[in-house]
């Protein structure tokens, strides 16, 4: 047997156990749209309140929940739109309202959270402090977010943008552009009468 059939078979059996696991899966979201993926290993918590798009693909190894709270709401925490792509490993965590766009692309080991740890009681550990900064975050269409981009609350990033890898995301993005460093700064923006991606200086 040749190697290029060992490698088919072993893709095959791949697709045939993503497509089970997400069989699997997909009665426990809140909506789940036609042909979309989800690979194992996969962790999850409060699948109940996330919306999960036609066609949208969530690799391997990634954790993504939304948290609890005493609210009687019928509103998703989590949306992941249409043909939206989360890349292995990416981190997603919803308190209040998380929304990533149609066809929007997650590289890579991704965080984004709509909160952070609570940490001003010195009287007690941070990790029993609950969240705080609550605030909600949406991820435009079209965009594209790099290798270890983190996104933080309240965060805004437009359509069509690019943010390079390792970049972190502390206040809004416009519509088509680039950002990078830490914190994320806008370096080139599509200019609206000439289409050109011109450099901001």
């Amino acid at each position: 047997m040749s190697i290029g059939t060992i490698e088919g078979m072993l893709h095959l059996c791949s697709r045939i156990r993503t497509r089970l696991f997400t069989l699997m899966l997909v009665t426990q979201f809140k909506e789940a749209g036609s042909g979309a993926r989800i690979s194992p290993p996969f962790r999850c918590y409060g699948l109940n309140e996330i919306v999960l798009g036609k066609g949208a693909r969530i690799e391997r190894d990634c954790w993504i929940q939304t948290i609890p709270d005493d609210k009687q709401t019928n509103e998703a925490k989590l949306v992941i739109g249409p043909y939206a792509g989360i890349g292995m490993g990416a981190s997603i965590s919803a308190a209040c309202k998380v929304v990533i766009g149609e066809y929007a692309l997650l590289a890579r080991n991704v965080y984004i959270s709509d909160h952070a740890h609570a940490f001003e009681n010195i009287g007690a550990p941070i990790m029993r402090q609950g969240i705080a900064g609550i605030a909600p975050v949406s991820i435009g269409r079209n965009t594209w977010l790099g290798q270890n981009v983190v996104v933080l609350p309240g965060v805004t990033i437009g359509e069509h943008c690019v943010i390079g890898a390792n970049s972190v995301v502390h206040s809004p993005i416009p519509d088509f552009s680039v950002a990078v460093g830490a914190p994320a700064r806008v370096v080139k923006r599509r200019h609206q009468l000439t289409g050109v991606w011109e450099r901001v200086e």
